[in-house]
C-alpha cells in the first residue's frame, strides 16, 4: 500500500490534493494536466453537499494511487474562473487532461459513481490499474478473440476466468459483450444483473451496460440512406438526425454517429432534455478510455459546453 510522500509514476501523494486558486489555475490544472487528469472540484463552504462530496472524492483519487491529480476550487473566491466555465450549481466537478475538460458532473452522487468517474478519468490518462497479473494474459487472449469474432471461444474463457476470480470486473464485463456480440441480449442483461454489487459500478460493468443498451437501440433503427437523406433535407429535424446517429452506429460507423451527435447538441443542446449529450456519454462509455474516437469526441462535446 502507498504511504502518504511515496512516489508513484505520476506524483506524490502529498501533493495529489491541493486547494487552488483563480490565479493558479492555469498552473495547477491546465499546465499540470498535461501528464496527469486533474480533477477539480467546485466548491462553497456554505454549500451542504460538497460537504458529503468532497471527502468521498479525495478519497477516491488517493485510492487512484497517482493517476489522477484534484485541485479544490472555492467558486466564492474565484468567481471568474466559475463564471468562464459556467458553474451555475455546485458541487460540479470537472476532470481535465491535456489542458482540456474531458468529463464531469453535477450535483451529489453516489459513492460508486464517484469512484467509476476516478476510474474513467485515471484510464484516459493510462493510469488504470490493471488487471491481476495471474489472470491478465487470459483476459487480453479472450478481448483478442472478441475482437476477432470468436465471440463464443471469448465467452469462454471469460467464464472460465470468472471461475479462478468471481469479482473480475475486466472478464465479467468481457462475457457481457461476448453475448451482445452472439446477439444474444437477454442473456448479456441476465449476466449483467447478476453482477456482484462490489463490481456493479466498475467501469467495465459500466461500459458493458452502455454497449448493451445500444445494441438494443441498433435492434430498431432505420435504413441510413434514408435517414440521412431526410436530415440533408430538413437539417433542423433533430429527431430525424438523432435517429440518423442511431442507424450509423447500428451500421458499425461510431465516428459519423458520434459527428451528427454533436451536430445536433450545437445546433439544440437542450433538444429533448439534452438527449444528443445523453447519447454521445453513453457511446464513449461504451468504448475503451483510450478509444480515438471517445478521446476526440469528450474533448469536442466539452469544448462545446465550457464555449
Amino acid at each position: 500500500m502507498l504511504e502518504l510522500g511515496q512516489k508513484t509514476g505520476a506524483a506524490a501523494q502529498g501533493d495529489l490534493i491541493i486547494d487552488g486558486t483563480e490565479a493558479g489555475f492555469l498552473k495547477d490544472v491546465v499546465e499540470a494536466s498535461q501528464s496527469v487528469p486533474v480533477i477539480v472540484d467546485f466548491w462553497a463552504p456554505w454549500c451542504g453537499p460538497c460537504k458529503t462530496l468532497g471527502p468521498m472524492l479525495e478519497d477516491a483519487v488517493r485510492a487512484a494511487g497517482g493517476a489522477v491529480k484534484m485541485v479544490k476550487i472555492n467558486v466564492d473566491e474565484a468567481q471568474q474562473i466559475a463564471a468562464q466555465l459556467r458553474i451555475q450549481s455546485i458541487p460540479t466537478v470537472y476532470a481535465f487532461y491535456q489542458g482540456q475538460p474531458i468529463d464531469g458532473f453535477q450535483g451529489a452522487v453516489q459513492g460508486s459513481e464517484i469512484k467509476a468517474f476516478v476510474e474513467r478519468v485515471a484510464a484516459q490518462g493510462g493510469g488504470a490499474a490493471g488487471a491481476d497479473d495471474g489472470l491478465a494474459e487470459a483476459i487480453e487472449a479472450a478481448e483478442t478473440m472478441l475482437s476477432e469474432g470468436a465471440a463464443v471461444d471469448a465467452a469462454q474463457t471469460f467464464a472460465a476466468i470468472l471461475g479462478e476470480d468471481p469479482k473480475n470486473a475486466a472478464a465479467y464485463g468481457g462475457l457481457v459483450r461476448s453475448h451482445i456480440a452472439l446477439g444474444d441480449l437477454e442473456q448479456a442483461e441476465a449476466i449483467l444483473n447478476g453482477a456482484d454489487a462490489e463490481i456493479s459500478h466498475t467501469p467495465e460493468l459500466e461500459a458493458a451496460a452502455a454497449q448493451l443498451e445500444l445494441a438494443r437501440q441498433a435492434a430498431g433503427a432505420g435504413p441510413v440512406a434514408d435517414l440521412r437523406a431526410q436530415v440533408e433535407a430538413s437539417p433542423e429535424d433533430h429527431q430525424a438526425r438523432f435517429d440518423l446517429a442511431t442507424a450509423l452506429h447500428a451500421s458499425g460507423d461510431l465516428q459519423g454517429a458520434v459527428d451528427e451527435l454533436l451536430e445536433l447538441f450545437r445546433r439544440d443542446r437542450d433538444w429533448n432534455e439534452g438527449a444528443a449529450k445523453t447519447q454521445l456519454f453513453k457511446i464513449f462509455d461504451a468504448l475503451k478510455p483510450q478509444d480515438p474516437v471517445a478521446l476526440a469526441g469528450r474533448r469536442k462535446l466539452s469544448s462545446m459546453i465550457f464555449a
